[in-house]
């Protein structure tokens, strides 16, 4: 078996774009194990690499260190790159998701247009910005906002929009709740009553990066003919109420 990449605190900070001093800061929180030292040289493998890894991604989805310390402890202390690499999978957005602070000329310039009242009122309405104190707006990435343009003259009440959102909110919420539920019991479960066996965290955490699209993919397809059959539904029913 090959020996693993060893990597230098800088090549470390390289690999994994993080700075030498936010290594050495994580490393004396006690979030890094110690290198292996060859000579005075401190040197950082696969598993310093997935656990800064890990580290990011559960500091970009707003956990504070002391968060982060405490979810580093429920790990096994062994564990390796494929089981870190398993956490990240299983803690990865399942959709890509952005939010920035802007003010009021910020959010024009994002837009592409200039926007009064009527038109922030219905993208606040369409759920892809927030009004905060002041002249400022959280407002999602610019895929959700140029989504959000194209209705936005659109001869609707704002109050449609609004509600359109809640429903969709409360029906995804329960779609979400119901999907984490059914994959905590037929695999994420099965895998822990197993002992955490190492060959299967590789298949695992791949199933799942795949398993994330496909899921987003089949609730906008089924949303679809959904839609579709309620069209068909309602249209039959407004012909025989026709005929009779």
């Amino acid at each position: 078996m090959a020996e693993p990449e060893l990597l230098t605190v800088d090549q470390l900070a390289l690999r994994t774009d993080t700075s030498v001093r936010t290594i050495r800061y994580y490393a004396g929180r006690g979030l890094l194990p110690p290198p292996r030292l060859r000579g005075r040289t401190g040197l950082y493998g696969p598993d310093h690499v997935a656990r800064l890894m890990l580290v990011a991604e559960l500091s970009a989805l707003g956990f504070t260190l002391t968060a982060i310390e405490r979810h580093l402890e429920r790990l096994p202390p062994t564990a390796g790159p494929e089981e870190l690499a398993l956490q990240l999978a299983l803690l990865t957005p399942w959709a890509p998701e952005q939010l920035d602070e802007v003010d009021r000329a910020g959010l024009e310039e994002r837009a592409g247009r200039p926007l009064d009242e009527q038109a922030m009122e219905r993208l606040i309405a369409y759920g892809v910005v927030e009004r905060l104190d002041g002249d400022r707006f959280r407002v999602q990435g610019q895929v959700a906002l140029a989504a959000a343009m194209d209705p936005l003259d659109v001869d609707l009440p704002v109050e449609f929009w609004a509600r359109s959102r809640e429903i969709i909110d409360r029906h995804t919420a329960a779609l979400a709740d119901d999907l984490m539920a059914l994959f905590q019991e037929q695999v994420l479960q099965p895998y822990r009553d197993a002992g955490r066996p190492a060959d299967q965290r590789s298949r695992l955490a791949a199933a799942l990066s795949r398993l994330k699209p496909i899921t987003v993919q089949g609730v906008v397809t089924a949303f679809g003919r959904a839609v579709n059959r309620s069209i068909r539904e309602r249209a039959t029913r407004v012909n025989s109420d026709a005929i009779r």
